[in-house]
């Protein structure tokens, strides 16, 4: 079968024959519906070499937002039927360390029982840029819910469940009368949009430097644009009455929106820092407001997938979708270097 595959680091991503994967005990293969191209694979193509921190390097097969349909199961596999609509959670832990059983794989904490610590599929083990994709344990599976197809659930898996996750967490912080910012309304933050419109009751002020993000977060329900610059943190303060907002979600990560998020970032705020982009927040006893909560988010939990899963079905969170075929996957990370993709690349094989 043909996959777009990551064959060294420090180069771009190849079209190549490989082997129809088999499942083994408690495993399972799926035809890939869609699998989602997603800006974190950059990094994986052009930034890390083999002194990076990960421990795992390839070749692997790209692709970690995946959904499709079951084609065939190993033996002891139970609940799962062949033709039923699955997505992928993407992160896969040890499965039975605390924090596994809690379906927080993110964090697994038993590192050496990981099938690749800190990866799944698309990250370390073969993803969905194929036909088929072999998926090492059937928890990894969520069934569909009715209304939601493959194309519309694989970049739900990341795109949606970071955000989510993100959101989620700061629901306390978030009711009426509370103002939260989106810095960075590109393939994450354009649903993180979505999902506070969806969750919570609060004022969404959206942050970017294009005329098209900016727009895209209004059509996703932004209350207020805001274009970043040197005048940004002064206009958000003057839209929370001076106060600052009560949850910052970075989705850049640049020392730039670094900085603007612990200049916005409301007393007992939230600052949370989504975005992989490298930059640093210098923290000191008076470098940030009394009581700000300053914390990095990793993908979601496999019962947070359910809910956002939830939530596209029921047409409340849909990220802005363009498609390709597998013979242009190349052509997809290109142009999303280039910085001409807009929301969120699915690849259908």
């Amino acid at each position: 079968m043909r996959a777009m595959r990551l064959l060294k680091w420090k180069s771009d991503p190849e079209l190549v024959e490989i082997d129809m994967p088999e499942p083994g005990p408690g495993q399972v293969v799926i035809k890939i519906g869609g699998a989602g191209a997603c800006h974190s694979d950059l990094h994986l193509l052009h930034d890390f070499d083999e002194s990076s921190p990960l421990a795992w390097s390839p070749p692997f097969t790209l692709g970690h937002e995946n959904a499709g349909w079951v084609h065939d199961v190993g033996p002891d596999v139970t609940g799962l039927s062949k033709g039923q609509a699955v997505a992928v959670y993407g992160p896969w832990g040890c499965g039975t360390c605390d924090r596994c059983r809690l379906g927080i794989e993110t964090y697994c904490e038993n590192i050496a029982g990981a099938p690749v610590p800190g990866g799944g599929g698309g990250l370390g083990l073969d993803g969905g840029m194929a036909e088929y994709m072999l998926i090492p344990h059937a928890r990894q599976l969520l069934p569909l819910p009715e209304g939601l197809d493959p194309v519309q659930a694989a970049p739900l898996t990341d795109a949606g469940l970071t955000p989510y996750h993100a959101v989620r967490r700061s629901w306390p912080k978030l009711p009426p009368g509370s103002t939260a910012v989106v810095i960075g309304v590109g393939g994450l933050g354009h649903v993180g949009v979505q999902i506070l419109k969806a969750t919570t009751a609060t004022r969404v002020i959206a942050v970017d430097n294009r005329d098209e993000a900016l727009r895209l977060a209004e059509e996703c329900g932004a209350d207020q644009m805001v274009r970043s610059g040197p005048d940004a943190a002064q206009e958000i303060r003057r839209a929370t009455r001076g106060h600052g907002a009560d949850v910052v979600l970075d989705f850049v990560g640049v020392d730039a929106t670094l900085a603007l998020g612990a200049a916005t970032t409301r007393s007992m705020g939230d600052l949370t820092i989504v975005g992989i982009g490298g930059g640093t927040l210098p923290l000191s006893f008076f470098s940030v407001p009394y009581e700000v909560s300053i914390q990095t988010t990793y993908w979601g939990s496999r019962p947070e997938l359910a809910e956002v899963l939830d939530l596209g079905a029921r047409g409340l969170v849909k990220p802005k979708i363009s498609t390709f075929s597998l013979d242009e996957g190349p052509e997809v990370y290109e142009r999303m270097h280039q910085g001409s993709l807009q929301g969120r690349a699915v690849v259908v094989p």
